[in-house]
């Protein structure tokens, strides 16, 4: 139970980190939060290699991802947008910091195909709604961009889940 704490722990201020900084127009701040957690998780792995190819598929993940929804004009990002109608770096970073909780803290998403669709559908949006409030980026069509991140969500956590049962280096059920 104490590494999924920890898990969890460093994923939340990671998390706020990110988000704030990049409201603030720093987002490198929140890179390095996150990368300070990414190194503690993979520190504590079993299989670095296997948890690295998970953080790396999900940076993968979130680039394709975000860009879509920004090129499809769905949201906007204020900071760390590096080439038009991408995704920020920051964001990207962000897809990296929830992997690492796929193995540890959120292990329970294993449970189902269902369990993970329904916890990426109503967990995405409302984590884009708290984005948006802080300022770090703005729903431009708030109703049909939450919908749609939703079923993103709904889609994208379950296959997410699977590659990261797969590739697990955190063997044990903490």
């Amino acid at each position: 139970m104490t590494s999924a704490l920890i898990n969890l722990a460093l994923f939340k201020v990671a998390w706020a980190t990110t988000v704030f900084a990049a409201a603030g127009n720093t987002p490198i701040l929140g890179v390095i939060a996150v990368a300070i957690a990414a190194v503690v998780h993979l520190a504590r792995s079993g299989n670095v290699r296997a948890e690295g190819l998970l953080l790396l598929t999900a940076a993968a993940a979130g680039i394709g991802w975000e860009s879509l929804l920004v090129t499809a004009g769905l949201l906007e990002y204020g900071s760390g947008t590096l080439i038009p109608g991408f995704a920020p770096y920051w964001i990207v970073a962000m897809w990296v910091l929830f992997a690492t909780t796929l193995n540890v803290g959120m292990r329970w998403l294993r449970k189902s195909v269902v369990v993970a669709a329904i916890a990426g559908g109503v967990g995405g949006p409302l984590s884009f709604l708290a984005g948006a409030g802080a300022g770090a980026v703005n729903l431009t069509e708030p109703v049909v961009s939450l919908l749609v991140i939703g079923v993103g969500w709904a889609v994208l956590l379950p296959m997410l889940t699977r590659f990261a049962m797969r590739l697990d280096g955190h063997t044990r059920s903490t």
